[in-house]
């Protein structure tokens, strides 16, 4: 069974999503948060298109970046924060469904540095396809906490 520094990970977690307006502006959701991974889900929206109807890449890029940010998050300590501090995406597909959901797990975690994927499916018509790929690495912030 996997150590589980903070065991309210769940709630630091959601309070932490409610911080970042940038999700609200494009209407995210943080609907699955567990131990070591993630999701954030989307709808595809007019306000977060690009010139051919799919979901911008930053948009994706967004959803992907905190989506595993917040994977690496339910490992570290209440008294700890996280932050980005590289990654690396491929777009593989258009971003073309009714939803996205951004899927973040951690696949390798550590005191200073946590390393992440991110998986980005537009869905359609209850049809999975994937469209982005992302690898990540966060810093933990050991006594850091985030702004209030």
């Amino acid at each position: 069974m996997p150590h589980i520094a903070n065991p309210h990970f769940a709630q630091a977690v959601a309070a932490s999503f409610a911080k970042q307006h940038a999700m609200a502006l494009i209407r995210a959701t943080l609907p699955v948060v567990d131990h070591g991974r993630t999701e954030i889900h989307i709808p595809h929206w007019e306000g977060i298109e690009q010139q051919h109807g799919f979901v911008h890449g930053g948009v994706v890029g967004m959803i992907a970046d905190s989506a595993a940010g917040y994977a690496a998050m339910t490992q570290v300590s209440a008294t700890a924060s996280v932050l980005t501090v590289e990654y690396k995406m491929n777009l593989v597909a258009p971003a073309d469904g009714d939803t996205l959901i951004a899927r973040g797990q951690v696949v390798r975690p550590g005191r200073t540095l946590i390393v992440t994927k991110a998986e980005v499916f537009a869905v359609k018509n209850g049809h999975e396809t994937l469209c982005a790929l992302m690898q990540q690495t966060i810093m933990v912030m050991h006594g850091k906490a985030e702004k209030a």
